[in-house]
């Protein structure tokens, strides 16, 4: 039980896809301008990330090894996200119409986020059992969100700010982005 606290934890706070590996910024930066849809976004991400480690490692494990066929675990794993994007699009579309049009581009972009396809073949990397695998992925979503959300009361702030003319826009969003960035270099060390 401590193991897999302490992986959930560690996936969620030191590393972080967001702000330690720094993979998904593109989703990171497109919708965190407005809480609901960095919310809607979260659980997205987070629910592919579930979905795809419950495929992705079985296949993985059982297909792709014994067949000696390891080297197609990239193509493989793209396909089995795209599969879970297409279905979180089409419930969002019929289920939930203003949080699919707020989503808007980034939604299908998961199936190339690599936070995405960087969890599940990380938990094959790190030698992860299916257990390990499942908590290290609700970890890395949970990490998703939580950056999104905190992000997107930074840049709420960040705009309604009086930013010199030179800094409105990206600029003063990346500067904002590296300094959440280093906040979560605090929990670095915290877990071994």
């Amino acid at each position: 039980m401590k193991e897999m606290l302490v992986i959930l934890l560690s996936a969620m706070l030191v590393d972080n896809f967001v702000l330690s590996k720094f993979m998904g910024i593109c989703a990171f930066l497109g919708v965190s301008k407005k809480l609901d849809s960095a919310v809607g976004m979260g659980i997205a991400v987070t629910f592919v990330m579930l979905c795809a480690t419950l495929c992705t490692y079985p296949i993985y494990m059982f297909i792709l090894v014994p067949l000696g066929l390891e080297y197609l675990k990239t193509i493989a794993f793209i396909l089995i996200i795209a599969l879970f994007v297409q279905i979180v699009e089409m419930i969002l579309k019929k289920k939930v119409p203003s949080l699919y049009k707020a989503l808007g581009v980034y939604l299908p972009l998961i199936t190339t986020n690599c936070a995405v396809l960087g969890v599940t073949i990380l938990n094959i990397d790190n030698s992860y059992n299916i257990g390990q695998s499942l908590v290290n992925s609700a970890g890395a979503g949970l990490g998703f969100t939580l950056a999104l959300v905190i992000f997107s009361g930074v840049r709420q702030r960040v705009t309604a700010a009086d930013t010199p003319e030179i800094f409105k826009g990206i600029p003063i969003t990346l500067i904002a982005a590296s300094i959440v960035s280093i906040s979560f270099m605090g929990f670095s060390g915290m877990f071994n």
